[in-house]
């Protein structure tokens, strides 16, 4: 796998141990630096203090969902993340799931299990979309 994301710093948010370091190691070998936790609460306050380029969030979590921590980093101002770009993870790939993702903030919603490829290649065309809609 080519270094495709090289030079981003990716929010990685999963509850699932096995799930999370799966996903730090694909995107690491995919030249990327990762920060991952485990919770909504964790994610925001790695948000706020590693100002990721991209974040990548599983909706089924306890305490706080995927989809409630969504809406609340759209709430925030866009210096301090509010509008990064987002992918949703999860095992429901239902349209009705993926409307409600994108519904609630993120920019795609990847199915789990996750394919490797095709996360790095999800990344990185939001990644490129948000640059050149910047420009």
């Amino acid at each position: 796998m080519a270094k495709e994301l090289y030079g981003l710093k990716i929010l990685v948010v999963d509850d699932d141990k096995d799930t999370l370091e799966l996903l730090e190691w694909v995107l690491k070998r995919a030249g990327a630096e990762v920060t991952a936790v485990s919770s909504a609460k964790l994610a925001m306050e790695a948000l706020d203090r590693d100002r990721p380029t991209i974040l990548v969030s599983d909706i089924a979590m306890p305490e706080e969902d995927g989809l409630s921590l969504m809406r609340r980093i759209r709430a925030l101002p866009k210096e301090r993340g509010g509008r990064i770009p987002a992918v949703a993870l999860t095992a429901h790939s239902m349209v009705q799931d993926r409307l409600q993702s994108l519904r609630a903030g993120f920019q795609s919603h990847v199915p789990k299990p996750v394919v490797p490829e095709e996360l790095v290649e999800v990344v990185t065309s939001i990644v490129h979309l948000r640059a050149a809609s910047e420009d």
